[in-house]
């Protein structure tokens, strides 16, 4: 934290480099709690970081207990599609995080949750704001690269690029979602990381155009289906969307059109988000089929779990696949839209 050398160091704290060596080592160990304190006065660094627990640090434990909690509940609560009280409880646990870290407590578990509340509530920011402002969510997982690059945590750095790849790509940022991306599946410590790392690189490589990376990566996510856990982005309903669109997006549409009926059975692990997702990509084909009641019928189950899981971002790309095919379809849709925006401006 402080820059300083072993000789640097025990001269500050009034012991030898080789004492220091040794302490660094786990050769020797600081045994009592004096000699603990007095290192942590010389270094300012809080107690609990050497094992002293005092009133202040159990205040200290607290405050990470509760932080960690809300950022798994935020997380399953976006997953289960209320990814508008996600973002309500994560925003002031980043904004406090934010002043303890301006404070100066720069604490390694204080950055670690900073990073993760970061990435968090720019996800679920990512699920509720309209697509001309999705720029903001990429901003909020951006900010925790610099923290997880520190750390030189593999793991760590893998997921923040993974999270904010995926926000590029949704504010249409393709080249440096991609970038992003393939970095993830790079620095992904095993199978499960890069499981979850290769979905999103398939759908920014399509969105991208580039039918070789995304074929490549399609090939990738086959093989290692059989091989790791199921999750709600990484099975086979949610595959199947990611390749129909791949698909048209890189000029295969009759490809798509033949595999459009054959979609797996949602299983209760896909997220209700994905189940949106895949209705629309499914009567963006079936408009391309020129199955105009087909793609009506699909436009309809999609708005209607849209509007519950207010999803405005969602409802645009309902809008943008009705076009003026489907006007009907796309005047409920608008209608909608401007409803949720009215609430969440309220």
């Amino acid at each position: 934290m402080h820059g300083l050398n072993q000789s640097a160091l025990g001269e500050l704290l009034g012991y030898d480099k080789t004492y220091i060596s040794a302490l660094e080592l786990g050769k020797r160990v600081l045994e009592d709690v004096g000699s603990r304190r007095r290192v942590c006065d010389l270094l300012q660094l809080p107690p609990h970081v050497l094992g002293i627990t005092d009133p202040a640090d159990t205040d200290f434990r607290a405050m990470l207990q509760f932080g960690e909690s809300t950022v798994r509940l935020a997380e399953i609560a976006r997953q289960s599609g209320h990814a508008a009280e996600a973002v309500s409880e994560l925003w002031p646990l980043a904004a406090r995080l934010e002043a303890r870290i301006e404070d100066g407590h720069t604490e390694r578990d204080v950055l670690h949750l900073l990073a993760r509340a970061r990435v968090s509530l720019g996800v679920a920011l990512g699920n509720v704001l309209p697509e001309e402002r999705l720029a903001t969510a990429a901003h909020w997982t951006g900010k925790s690269l610099q923290i997880a690059e520190y750390f030189q945590d593999r793991g760590m750095t893998s997921y923040v690029l993974r999270m904010h790849g995926n926000e590029l790509r949704k504010a249409n940022l393709r080249g440096a979602a991609v970038q992003r991306l393939c970095r993830a599946a790079a620095t992904a410590p095993d199978h499960n990381a890069r499981a979850a790392v290769l979905p999103l690189l398939a759908r920014a490589a399509g969105a991208l155009g580039n039918g070789p990376l995304f074929d490549r990566v399609m090939r990738e996510t086959e093989e290692l289906l059989s091989c790791v856990d199921h999750t709600s982005l990484f099975n086979p309903f949610s595959l199947h969307e990611i390749r129909l669109r791949g698909l048209v997006s890189t000029g295969r549409t009759d490809i798509a059109m033949r595999l459009v009926e054959h979609s797996p059975v949602p299983t209760t692990i896909v997220a209700p988000q994905w189940r949106v997702i895949e209705s629309i990509t499914v009567a963006h084909v079936q408009l391309l089929a020129d199955d105009r009641s087909g793609a009506a019928e699909s436009l309809d189950v999609a708005a209607q779990e849209a509007v519950m899981q207010r999803l405005p971002h969602q409802l645009q790309r309902i809008m943008r696949t009705a076009g003026t095919r489907l006007p009907a379809v796309h005047a409920a849709a608008s209608q909608s839209l401007d409803r949720i925006r009215g609430e969440m401006a309220a």
